[in-house]
């Protein structure tokens, strides 16, 4: 395994906590189960700076893992790239 497939394989799994997250924020009792609360240690580090800056639709929808999801992406190829130009 090469270290793009790593980067990749790696941001997919994350990208994949990031959805199971907000999955589990549309029913409360989840939340605090353990899963939810190991999501929450995981993910909420990451979305937290997105939140500051991103503010929620009619004060309800959340757009911010949206935004978290496309950078997280792009963070992705841009490290790929960079690994490739000097590998």
């Amino acid at each position: 395994m090469d270290v793009a497939s790593l980067i990749m394989n790696l941001s997919q799994i994350y990208q994949y906590m990031i959805i199971a997250y907000v999955l589990l924020s549309w029913l409360p009792g989840l939340r605090d189960s353990f899963i939810g609360e190991l999501l929450s240690k995981l993910v909420e580090p990451y979305l937290a700076p997105f939140r500051r800056f991103i503010p929620s639709i009619g004060g309800v929808i959340d757009i911010s893992p949206i935004v978290a999801l496309f950078a997280l992406r792009f963070v992705a190829y841009g490290l790929i790239a960079v690994l490739d130009m000097f590998l």
